[in-house]
């Protein structure tokens, strides 16, 4: 048995991979990975930016979706759903067997949506209905303008992925987002065990900015007490506000509300730790997935990460007392002068632009690779 599957059976936690290319649908390695244990898998405009990039492996698709629409947004979509179409079908078994709570493959909205409720709604809907298969997850942003518009795919019956969740609060408001769409769909007749959800909770971007500013404060209070505890907290936040996330989950999917929902045959919305590799080199390789593993929790991993995890994870179930500490950790980041609520609108704004940006860059550049391909065929 794999570590990956030892999570899952021990740990009640789900693995899934960040990562979707055409190779590996092509030369079967993604068919290994869900043999090792990946049970789903997640991408962003980032991650797909790369692998269109980086292969001809999609250039006569796109030659041919060009040349037949003239279109070259409209030819970057056609090679994103054929991927996630296909990938789909490789987890379909995953999906039928877990009962309908794994196997889910990931496709986000345009970046440029994420400030826009509307055009989120009809874009979520509309690749909902492209791609109209039981066990995909249409990625919404997880920002104020997102809110309405990931209830109201929930309210009418559509699976969602909320991403981009960097704080407690805002996570708070995606529960209510879930429930109160569960809710709406009920009363409307629809049928809640139709419906999957998770909340995607960034995890090392929080360490990141995190450590950036008690960096600072340690500076502008070198030599003191202050910079000593300042410097100590370094490398902690991230773990400590996920595991706080994952009381809010229990709590939040307990009691008399969710269990009328839960009745009604309602799945719950699992946290999701993303983003997850360790960008700092000197905190272990594994330091956003060894320290999360909770029942009824999903994490997703580059691949690299995932080959870590088969090679040297550790599977330890968290329980009251790192609760306990991840307490004291943000007790002790707010005594020192860090505010999470202004990190979390930091990393919020910054994920938002980098995804767009990175979608702007690649339509520029599929732009170029059109005219280039036209001339030569």
């Amino acid at each position: 048995m794999t570590t990956l599957q030892n999570l899952y059976d021990r740990g009640g936690q789900s693995p899934w991979i960040d990562n979707l290319k055409r190779s590996y649908l092509t030369s079967g390695r993604l068919a290994e990975l869900i043999g090792e244990g990946i049970r789903g898998l997640t991408s962003n405009p980032t991650i797909m930016a790369k692998a269109i990039e980086a292969s001809d492996d999609y250039d006569e698709q796109f030659l041919e979706s060009t040349g037949r629409n003239d279109d070259v947004l409209a030819a970057y979509w056609d090679l994103v759903v054929k991927d996630v179409t296909d990938a789909l079908e490789l987890f379909a078994p995953v999906y039928e067997v877990s009962n309908r709570t794994d196997g889910f493959v990931s496709i986000e909205v345009a970046p440029d949506l994420a400030r826009k409720t509307d055009g989120t709604i009809a874009a979520a809907r509309d690749l909902h209905e492209r791609i109209a298969k039981p066990n995909v997850l249409v990625k919404i942003p997880a920002t104020e303008e997102g809110l309405p518009a990931i209830r109201r795919m929930i309210s009418e019956g559509r699976s969602i992925n909320v991403t981009l969740i960097f704080s407690i609060e805002r996570y708070e408001e995606v529960i209510e987002a879930y429930l109160a769409g569960l809710e709406e769909l009920v009363m409307g007749g629809g049928d809640p065990s139709t419906v999957a959800s998770v909340a995607s909770f960034f995890v090392s971007r929080v360490d990141t900015e995190t450590d950036r500013r008690l960096e600072a404060i340690a500076a502008a209070a070198a030599g003191s007490a202050r910079a000593t505890e300042a410097l100590a907290l370094r490398g902690k936040a991230a773990v400590a506000q996920a595991r706080l996330a994952y009381e809010t989950f229990e709590r939040r999917f307990s009691g008399v509300r969710w269990e009328s929902l839960a009745t009604a045959g309602a799945h719950l919305q699992r946290p999701l730790w993303a983003s997850t590799s360790t960008k700092n080199p000197a905190y272990p390789d594994l330091a956003y997935v060894d320290t999360l593993v909770a029942p009824n929790t999903v994490n997703t991993m580059p691949e690299e990460t995932v080959e870590k995890v088969l090679d040297h994870g550790v599977v330890s179930v968290m329980g009251p007392s790192e609760l306990t500490e991840a307490k004291q950790v943000l007790e002790d980041l707010a005594n020192v002068g860090v505010e999470l609520e202004d990190v979390a609108q930091v990393l919020e704004d910054e994920g938002v632009a980098s995804f767009a940006k990175s979608f702007d860059d690649l339509i520029e550049k599929l732009t170029h690779k059109a005219a280039q391909l036209a001339a030569a065929s």
